[in-house]
Parts: C-alpha cells; structure tokens; sequence
C-alpha cells in the first residue's frame, strides 16, 4: 500500500464505517474501482488487520464524540448510576454476538475479503434491509429511547450486528435497522448503532493489530497508523452528518443509502459480466 492509497482507503472507511453503506465492502471495492493491483497475499493475510487499524481510528473518534456518555458509562461501574449502568449492561449484551461469532468464523471470513462480485452482491441485499427494514416497522413503534431497552431486544441488535462479519452488510445498517424492529426511533436507534460500535471495534483492534507490528512487509504498520489517523477524522465529520440526518428524518431516512447500495452493488455486478 502506498501513502496515496492509503489515505483514499481511510476516507473512504471513515465516511462508510457509520453510514449504513457497508465500510468492509467499499474496502474491497475500492482497490477495484481505482485499479490496484495488489498483491493478493495481502489481500488474504494482512488486509483484515490493515482495515481494523483504519476502524480503531473510527472508535477513537466514537470515544470522543460520546465521550460524555462513555465517560458516565465506566463512572457506572463504582457509582450508583443506573440509568448509565443499564446502558452498559445493553452496550455489553449487544456486543458478545459479534464477538463469538467473529472469533470462530475469523478464518473462512477472512478469505471473502478479495472478493469483488461476492462484496457487490451482498452490498445489494444490504440495500434491501435498509429499505424494507425501514418500512416493515410494526405499527405504533418508533417512539423509544435507549433506556426503554430490554435486555433480551439489545442481544437481537447485537445479533444483526454480526451480519457485518460478511463483506456487503454494513454493521450500522444491520444495527439500525433492528433497533427500529425494536422500537427505537431514528436517532437513538443511530446511537446505541454507535455505542455498540466502539467495544466491537476495540476488541477487533486487540485480536488484529499486533500482526500488523509483527508483519515482515516493511512499513505496513505505520503507513496503517496513518490511514488510522485519516480515518479518525473522516469518521468524526461522518458521525456529525449522520446524528443530524436522523434526528431530522423519521421517515424514509435510509432510502438514500439503500439506493446508493443498489446502484453500486448492481454497476459492479455488471462491469465483471
């Protein structure tokens, strides 16, 4: 990797980490629309590592932007807040899905990473569950907060999170779209999409980026710390928009981002025809 597609890679890993578009995907599309050639042993061994270093640069930057909450969140842990310790309690039930599942299917997922046609499919079908999940809503849902969670509907959230072990299906998408299955309105549901991010992430980074310090491709790691940093920006910039979008659209708001997934899974689709 080279310091210009490096940094083309983090931007467009911050911007699709939180919109609903699917980051793993567009990092397996990206290489393809701008004709790299890269090596695909890299693609294989050291890709999965490179793109959790650009996603640890996305949790930082989720830190910060909630850093409030996060801050309130550990307090929990020797106070008696129960309103942030419930949060957490939510935050960690709907983390340990993702995390199993991730951890036991790491290797044959790991595989699917250098896949154009099989990233542009799934980026279709993802398309459909942030159009029909939106619409398929049950009648007088939509008004909860984060706080009226139960356990049990933060593990379903969690559940669907795991969907973005699959390069196509965007892990904020599939979050978003079962907390609205779940009665969240649009911008808690975007929240708790966000809070539960940071934990997955953070752990990803623990399991993958020490073999980017141990990796025998000079300089991999630092050029990695770079998009990190990139990505971090990109994320914060993206976060804002995204809070904004859906705290002033209820109705219809992932149409756009299912459109943009039909367009892009279907253009692939066909270029390899």
């Amino acid at each position: 990797m080279t310091i210009l597609q490096t940094l083309i890679f983090a931007i467009v890993q911050g911007i699709t980490e939180l919109f609903p578009i699917s980051s793993v995907a567009h990092g397996v599309l990206t290489p393809y629309f701008f004709n790299w050639n890269l090596d695909p042993a890299f693609l294989k061994e050291h890709f999965l590592p490179f793109l959790v270093m650009l996603h640890l640069g996305t949790a930082v930057t989720l830190l910060l932007y909630f850093g409030t909450e996060w801050t309130k969140i550990i307090a929990s842990i020797f106070n008696k807040d129960d309103k942030s310790r419930k949060l957490m309690f939510l935050i960690l039930i709907g983390t340990i899905p993702a995390a199993l599942i991730g951890f036991f299917l790491e290797s044959p997922l790991r595989h699917m990473f250098s896949n154009v046609s099989s990233a542009a499919f799934f980026l279709i079908i993802n398309g459909f569950i942030l159009y029909w999940g939106e619409k398929l809503r049950g009648g007088g849902q939509g008004q909860k907060s984060i706080d009226d969670l139960s356990y049990k509907q933060a593990a379903i959230i969690g559940l669907f999170q795991s969907l973005a072990l699959v390069p196509g299906f965007s892990r904020s998408g599939a979050t978003m779209t079962a907390g609205f299955w779940m009665g969240l309105k649009h911008k808690d549901s975007a929240r708790f999409s966000m809070l539960l991010a940071t934990p997955i992430i953070i752990g990803a980074s623990i399991v993958e980026v020490p073999k980017l310090i141990h990796t025998d491709i000079t300089g991999l790691f630092q050029i990695s710390l770079i998009g990190g940093i990139t990505s971090g920006i990109a994320a914060f910039l993206s976060v804002w928009a995204l809070m904004r979008w859906f705290g002033t659209n209820e109705i219809n708001a992932m149409r756009p981002f299912a459109w943009y997934c039909w367009v892009v899974g279907f253009v692939v689709l066909v270029s390899q025809i």
